[in-house]
């Protein structure tokens, strides 16, 4: 049963690596071996197989992740019926049987049973997909490896940690490394097998301080000491071992490893294997628990750790490979099934159809998957109607741009060559007019708004239905058409709100009844005016009047002078506010004498002091300006989103099926926009090919019973 699990994950492996793709569905478990490059992993991970195969030299060896799948086999029937023991290394490293071979997952059905050959190929193969130039690629090598001297087992031997780019390395050597083990040893399904020479400073471990950055507890990493035989006389790992420097959940496992020298010499691995064993039952530090030092050892307990996970995690990957299977079946009908063959005309018919309906449901706020955290669709053009329209035109003041002096102005252009004995409603009409005017441009901007927010939801509907990403062509036709139609509609859209902006500053209607009238504005001026004037004092006395505030002049006093100051009044005539100087100006130029009476200047405006009279015709001319602009405000802002909605929104949501059929629903055309793009093509392969392998894996783990 324990081989059965390995096995089984061993097949889900190949499945996925047989499919092409760079990255499987499924995070699967395997034991990834990381390691700085100088502390013996290729030697381990020899020794477990009991083979030279792996690469050697200097600087980066290892550039690519290899998956190494040792597969036990029972060993051919020996004439004398004498068969080796499961796991048992062979005598000599030369001995090449048909018990014994390796298999690439990139060569199907090629054997090497000369494991030289296999080194050959790991070299080329990873030459191949990197360039001679050090480079590292993700992409990895699956290599199978038969024997009756192994037992079964997942290794994935990743490249070794540099801190020094060499030659032509390039520069980021160290930060591609890292990264690259981070993405095998942070997967939660991952066994971290961190290599760690003896003879250095374990808080200085390279694989040991990557382990613990994506495993802090240590709750899936074990640790492989090597080089125990190097370490100087009278120390040895014995602290390490019992947890007390830094503890693993999975615990350290001791090794020895040939040399450099022994390598050189081709010194079998079987030898070595031998040796280890005696050193360590030789060792008066180990000898007491020389069962679990070495390889031997060291297999087996990797063995049982992944037996074990695999175990745990068989559940999970179950129900993820039916989760993931759901989900490519699924893409991979979107995207018209393996063939890809479709009916032009159905296509065109129903995605129109697909696309109102969504258009329709967007804007009424009818989805079943509402957003909630954003407002979208009809919410948004609700938001610039009463949010944005209508606190803009609320700020309109139809005082900023005109002032009293402008008031006083057209109040006397209005009256003509008499001076009006009334307020006249010319001079309100002419300014009323002008401010009603003003509401015409946020009018129009609300138009422009509300059509960015239907080009907007057309954006969301062509991004989120899959038929458009399938046929660009088709998508550019429809957003085309679509946009368009909604430019169209526009104009009479515009024209409508332009309309009704004539419409209210055309006819005054000054009888409405939420208008204030000419008679109570004028009462309330008044009222306003007398109670700004000062009462008489208790000694008789009263101070002289500003003629333009109404408010008395601190310090001055009457003195029977009141005739005075109405008669200097009355002098100041009706244009006193035309002279930029005052009355002084005036009384300067008519000393010269009539004779000598000068040309009015060739702009008059007014620009002195206002009589009370003059004040007060102002104040009401304001007044009445103030209470029809409110009245026009309320009215724009309750009509122009009507007219908007009517010429646009509603319109498109009634029409705009006939529209789109007009336009796309042409024989000539069909092919054309159902013409699918590079990728669509290349990602139906990938669905195709995610389908089979999780169909295969399926078939897998439903073998694997419970």
């Amino acid at each position: 049963m324990d081989k059965q699990l390995i096995n089984t994950v061993n097949r889900l492996q190949d499945a996925f690596a047989q499919s092409g793709l760079s990255s499987a569905p499924i995070d699967l478990p395997q034991i990834a071996v990381i390691g700085s490059q100088s502390s013996g992993k290729s030697s381990v991970l020899e020794n477990i197989v009991g083979r030279d195969f792996l690469p050697r030299g200097t600087g980066i060896v290892t550039r690519r992740p290899l998956v190494l799948q040792l597969i036990n086999r029972p060993a051919a029937p020996k004439a004398n019926g004498d068969a080796k023991e499961e796991g048992t290394q062979p005598t000599s490293d030369k001995a090449s049987n048909a018990d014994e071979w390796a298999e690439f997952l990139h060569r199907p059905g090629e054997k090497f049973f000369d494991f030289n050959k296999v080194r050959d190929e790991i070299v080329a193969d990873t030459d191949l997909k990197t360039g001679k130039n050090a480079g590292i690629s993700p992409l990895p090598i699956g290599l199978r490896i038969f024997s009756p001297h192994v037992l079964t087992l997942t290794l994935v031997d990743l490249p070794g940690l540099t801190k020094v780019p060499v030659g032509d390395q390039p520069r980021d050597i160290e930060v591609q490394i890292r990264n690259m083990l981070l993405k095998f040893i942070q997967k939660p399904n991952s066994i971290i097998l961190a290599v760690t020479a003896a003879n250095t400073d374990l808080a200085n471990s390279d694989g040991l301080q990557l382990a613990r950055a994506v495993d802090p507890e240590g709750l899936r990493t074990i640790g492989v000491l090597t080089k125990v035989d190097l370490m100087d006389t009278g120390t040895d790992v014995v602290d390490i071992l019992a947890g007390r420097i830094i503890p693993l959940r999975l615990g350290y496992v001791p090794v020895v490893n040939r040399g450099q020298r022994d390598i050189d010499n081709k010194r079998p691995i079987a030898a070595a294997l031998e040796h280890e064993r005696e050193f360590f039952e030789n060792h008066p530090s180990y000898r007491s628990k020389a069962s679990y030092c070495g390889t031997p050892y060291l297999t087996r307990r990797l063995n049982t750790i992944l037996m074990h996970h695999i175990k745990a995690t068989l559940p999970d990957i179950k129900a993820k490979i039916s989760a993931n299977l759901a989900k490519y079946e699924a893409e991979l009908a979107s995207l018209g099934g393996p063939q890809g063959g479709t009916d032009g005309s159905s296509v065109i018919l129903g995605i129109i159809t697909e696309f109102c309906g969504d258009f329709r449901t967007a804007i009424d706020g009818s989805s079943s998957d509402l957003a909630l955290n954003e407002l979208s669709g009809g919410a948004r053009i609700s938001f610039v109607f009463h949010e944005l329209f209508s606190n803009g035109v609320k700020s309109l003041d139809p005082f900023d741009h005109v002032k009293d002096a402008d008031i006083r102005t057209i109040l006397y252009n209005s009256s003509g060559s008499s001076p009006a004995l009334f307020v006249g409603t010319t001079a309100f009409e002419v300014i009323i007019k002008q401010q009603i005017k003003r509401i015409e441009e946020p009018a129009l901007k609300c138009a422009s708004l509300v059509y960015d927010e239907l080009m907007r939801i057309l954006a969301q509907l062509l991004n989120k239905n899959a038929t458009f990403k399938r046929y660009p062509g088709l998508r550019d036709r429809f957003y085309a058409t679509v946009q368009a139609f909604f430019r169209n509609r526009m104009v009479p859209t515009n024209k409508l709100v332009q309309d009704l902006v004539s419409m209210e500053s055309t006819y005054i209607n000054t009888g409405h009844p939420d208008f204030i009238s000419g008679h109570k504005a004028m009462a309330i001026v008044s009222d306003r005016m007398a109670a700004a004037k000062p009462q008489p004092g208790a000694a008789g006395q009263s101070g002289a009047v500003d003629p333009k505030t109404g408010k008395l002049i601190p310090g001055a006093l009457n003195n029977g002078k009141d005739l005075d100051v109405d008669l200097k009044q009355r002098e100041e005539g009706f244009f006193g506010s035309f002279w930029p100087g005052g009355r002084k100006n005036q009384q300067l130029s008519q000393k010269k004498g009539a004779a000598a009476m000068e040309a009015p200047p060739q702009a008059l405006r007014a620009s002195g002091t206002l009589s009370e009279r003059e004040s007060m015709e102002t104040e009401v001319i304001k007044l009445l300006i103030s209470s029809y602009f409110a009245l026009s405000k309320r009215t724009l802002i309750d009509m122009v989103p009507k007219a908007i909605m009517l010429n646009l929104v509603f319109h498109a949501k009634d029409t705009m099926q006939r529209e789109l059929l007009a336009e796309l629903y042409k024989t000539d055309l069909i092919d054309e926009m159902l013409k699918e793009s590079d990728s669509v093509v290349q990602r139906r392969k990938e669905c195709v090919k995610m389908v089979q392998a999780l169909n295969a894996a399926e078939g897998i783990v439903a073998s694997v019973g419970n």
